[in-house]
């Protein structure tokens, strides 16, 4: 038995109806409790053929420049068919990156590029973060463009190394003046048990005599006194220097040149402890000084030290002790505490 055509319930969803022509169904499916329409569904035109998709790539890049700095690619009109099926609305391509004439500085390769794009190498030498040749960025700390502020401990600049080598020749003048004084007897007794031996050898040099038979003996008290000297050399250093630094951090050659050692921890006197490490490095090797000047030699590397260390000019006595040598300003002699008018500065 055929079915009339008309609009029937469709078996496929009970919910819907559609038209039936007596041999198919026709049309979109209606609620099923909405009026049907007298007669078929108007016919759909037939959809339109759909326009393949053009793969998204990067245009050509001239050799050896990365692509053009700036926004990713727009989307823009792609290329016109000829006669034929007019393409459907789909996604259309868009232009690639154009070349242009470098990178510019704080621009990298751009995101949303096709699939296998990746950096471009530049002309020789040129970064990929668009620094030209031969340049380098200045990175302080945390981040700190450019050139690092200087350290200003317990806020007071940091003594230059002109006042330092002043301070330090006028305590040597000063030490040189109190072993005058003191150690002058035992030096004048070296001098006067050795010189037989050394004019000696004077005249056998003169004469092209370098033998050594027959050279005067040096007697005990010549080797007792190359220890004495330097041992009293020492503790009057030591008596000059070390409790100057325990109670104010300044020796007087320190003062004439309103420098002052101050501890990085803290803003409080170095004590005693902390000024005998600070001074042993330095006053320690003068007891090698009989041993070829090997003294010597480790006190002037422990003098030119600072030159070397940055940022805060710390001599080897310094770093032992966790001191450095600040200027002190013109309107005191101390550094200043919970002064509201000095204000803390920037602490290493």
């Amino acid at each position: 038995m055929t079915v009339q055509p008309g609009w029937y319930v469709d078996p496929a969803d009970r919910e819907t109806r559609r038209y039936w022509d007596g041999e198919g169904w026709l049309g979109a499916p209606i609620p099923v409790d909405a009026t049907p329409p007298d007669g078929p569904p108007p016919v759909e035109p037939p959809p339109a053929p759909a326009a393949p998709e053009a793969p998204t790539t990067p245009a050509t890049v001239a050799p050896g420049w990365p692509p053009h700095p700036g926004p990713g690619p727009q989307a823009g009109p792609g290329p016109q068919p000829g006669p034929g099926p007019q393409p459907g609305p789909g996604p259309q391509p868009g232009p690639g990156p154009q070349p242009g004439p470098g990178p510019q500085p704080g621009y990298g390769p751009q995101p949303g590029h096709g699939p296998g794009w990746g950096p471009q190498a530049g002309p020789p030498g040129w970064s990929p973060q668009g620094v030209p040749p031969g340049w380098a960025p200045q990175v302080g700390p945390a981040g700190w463009p450019g050139r690092p502020p200087e350290p200003r401990p317990h806020g007071l600049a940091l003594a230059g190394l002109g006042s330092r080598l002043t301070a330090r020749l006028i305590d040597f003048a000063l030490l040189l003046a109190l072993n005058v004084l003191v150690n002058g007897w035992f030096v004048w007794r070296l001098v006067d048990e050795t010189m037989p031996y050394w004019r000696e050898v004077w005249r056998r040099s003169l004469a092209g005599d370098s033998s050594t038979d027959g050279l005067p003996q040096l007697g005990d008290q010549a080797g007792l006194l190359q220890l004495v000297i330097p041992v009293i050399a020492t503790a009057l250093w030591l008596a000059y220097e070390v409790p100057a630094m325990a109670a104010g951090g300044q020796t007087l050659g320190k003062r004439v040149m309103r420098i002052q050692a101050v501890s990085l921890a803290e803003n409080q006197p170095l004590g005693f402890a902390r000024a005998l490490r600070r001074w042993s490095p330095l006053g320690m090797p003068t007891l090698l000084w009989y041993c070829c000047g090997l003294g010597l030699v480790l006190q002037l590397v422990d003098a030119f030290s600072p030159l070397f260390d940055h940022p805060l000019r710390q001599a080897l006595h310094d770093k032992r002790a966790q001191t450095v040598v600040v200027q002190l300003p013109r309107s005191t002699d101390s550094i200043p505490s919970n002064d509201p008018t000095q204000p803390p500065g920037d602490t290493p």
